[in-house]
């Protein structure tokens, strides 16, 4: 890496304050950019950390001072346990929005993960859970928050929101969120809400499922509404999804609660059909929005939001093997989990790899000329 692209790396991770005391062996910028390298060369774990560090560490000295070589497991063990990991998300929130541009009209789907193995039953911790927001037309996360162990997503969702751009984009999320206090926070932010709807909030729940129902019985007469439909087929198997969605004043205002709900203007039945042989199956779903009825845009918005299953939890499971870290003490495993997200975001970037996420960590580590490309693509 040249001097210039080092810099521009440097430059949106130096605010975080160095939680040692008293005189280090190592710089603690040294300590963040090996730790974000090695996390993308597939270390899960701090000996794997130092390990790919002292293999690659003639080509680390050729950009950072490193005044005392490459440190040892305990010490990137230890700093990460100690790190402010709300600076560090911070840091990382920074380098997303400089680099990274939305779309207009683009999903971003928020949801939640347990880290399965990140608890400690010796000194009474349980596993951490994150919410982090995923740009589904990107291919990024666009950040993260830990669920407080005394607490749910609820509080965590809108202190994530805080601190994302969001105009212009449509945010996504499950029952949990469907919230008057979150749906608030998106139109503050610009932006525009799918919430899914279930019996969390009975009585709303239950007026949007009488009206779709008093829409069937009357042949869909009974209301003005849009409609759209798609067929997908593939391996036997064939997906019918329809979306009915329903607005207007004299719709809306009359459901349960409605005007506490900032920006509500439609709401919306998908129903999705699998069927496979002789077999089939159906399932249906209710949604409050804030975008006018459109079916298309429903569904399309619906559809994205499983991104965050396929594109970011699946490759965390399963390329960085998340739900087996047993990093657990401190702020540990929240940090490693901000590493991981750092290096997926990274290797989304890489558009010449014809290989999956795994073999691109093998890629890079075997190759500090793609490692040092991944950075400088991802970093300017």
């Amino acid at each position: 890496m040249n001097p210039e692209e080092i810099t521009t790396v440097q430059k949106h991770f130096t605010n975080i304050k160095d939680p040692r005391t008293g005189g280090s062996e190592h710089k603690l910028i040294d300590i963040i950019i090996i730790a974000i390298c090695a996390t993308i060369c597939g270390a899960n774990d701090w000996v794997g950390v130092e390990t790919i560090a002292k293999g690659k560490e003639e080509w680390f000295h050729t950009f950072l001072e490193l005044p005392n070589g490459i440190p040892s497991h305990d010490t990137f063990g230890r700093v990460f346990r100690l790190l402010n990991p709300e600076q560090f998300e911070q840091s990382f929130v920074s380098w997303i929005q400089a680099v990274s541009t939305l779309t207009e009209g683009e999903v971003i789907a928020i949801d939640g993960k347990k880290l399965r193995r990140s608890h400690d039953r010796g000194i009474g911790k349980g596993a951490i859970h994150m919410v982090s927001a995923w740009a589904t037309n990107n291919h990024l996360v666009l950040g993260q928050r830990k669920v407080d162990e005394k607490s749910n997503e609820i509080t965590a969702i809108p202190e994530l929101l805080n601190v994302l751009a969001l105009k212009g984009c449509i945010v996504t999320i499950d029952a949990m969120g469907c919230q008057t206090a979150i749906a608030k926070a998106i139109i503050d932010k610009e932006a525009d809400y799918f919430l899914s709807l279930k019996e969390n909030q009975p009585l709303l729940y239950a007026g949007v499922e009488l009206l779709f129902d008093d829409l069937i019985q009357s042949d869909f007469t009974a209301f003005t509404y849009d409609y759209h439909k798609t067929v997908d087929k593939d391996h036997g198997r064939i997906e019918i999804r329809q979306a009915w969605v329903l607005g207007g004043d004299d719709i809306i205002p009359f459901l349960h609660g409605a005007q506490n709900w900032k920006g509500f203007q439609s709401v919306v039945k998908v129903q999705a059909e699998r069927r496979i042989g002789d077999k089939s199956s159906i399932d249906s779903r209710y949604y409050i929005s804030s975008t006018p009825s459109d079916a298309h845009l429903a569904l399309d918005a619906v559809r994205a939001h499983w991104q965050v299953e396929n594109s970011l939890h699946w490759r965390l499971d399963v390329a960085f093997r998340e739900d087996e870290s047993r990093v657990r003490t401190g702020h540990a495993p929240h940090n490693f989990a901000i590493l991981r997200h750092i290096a997926l975001n990274i290797l989304s970037k890489d558009s010449t790899a014809k290989v999956g996420f795994y073999n691109r960590r093998l890629r890079a580590a075997c190759n500090n000329t793609y490692l040092a490309k991944l950075l400088a693509n991802s970093f300017t």
